[in-house]
């Protein structure tokens, strides 16, 4: 159950009332993770400019990493909202599957970033040598390694958020790894 209230437009700053009204203009709605933010006079615009920012990693990539972070910190929302957009971005449920479990047996680039960004997590930052190693030897840059660490960052900071507040989650509900692997 949820501590927090999701604000409506009314109940929020003029500032993020402009937010609220270009997100319904550009997604359709204003989901209750980014309403949430806006219990903050500055969080939301400042947490949209970070995910919003300029990187080197395409928007399906990013969904390879939004969808290994949020399984790592088993963040509910994000898990529904990312699988939602990596569906969009060309993933099939059983590639979503794949990539919240940290690998894409389906792309050996998409794997090395998969890997590497589910390790980043587990590691809190303490990656292991031989992921880097194989992130490098799969053809990226250490460009794209920095972006994907800011990338672990961004999406951090929303599983935390919704961790923390518990509010509603507004996007069909992604479906549960299966609890027993088979080798």
């Amino acid at each position: 159950m949820s501590i927090f209230n999701v604000p409506k437009r009314e109940e929020v700053s003029n500032e993020n009332q402009e937010i609220f009204d270009n997100l319904e203009k550009a997604v359709g709605f204003v989901p209750n993770l980014y309403a949430t933010y806006a219990h903050s006079e500055n969080a939301l615009a400042n947490y949209l400019a970070l995910s919003n920012a300029k990187t080197s990693l395409s928007a399906k990539q990013k969904e390879v990493v939004n969808l290994a972070v949020s399984q790592v910190n088993d963040c509910n929302y994000c898990l529904a909202a990312h699988t939602a957009i990596g569906k969009m971005n060309g993933f099939t449920d059983d590639q979503i599957l794949e990539l919240r479990k940290g690998h894409a047996s389906f792309d050996t680039q998409l794997d090395a970033l998969a890997k590497l960004a589910k390790n980043i997590t587990e590691n809190r930052g303490a990656t292991d040598q031989s992921v880097i190693d194989n992130f490098l030897k799969a053809g990226w840059t250490k460009e794209n390694l920095v972006d994907t660490i800011v990338l672990v960052g961004d999406k951090t900071i929303s599983n935390y958020l919704h961790k923390t507040t518990n509010v509603p989650v507004d996007f069909p509900e992604a479906k549960p790894l299966e609890t027993v692997e088979t080798f």
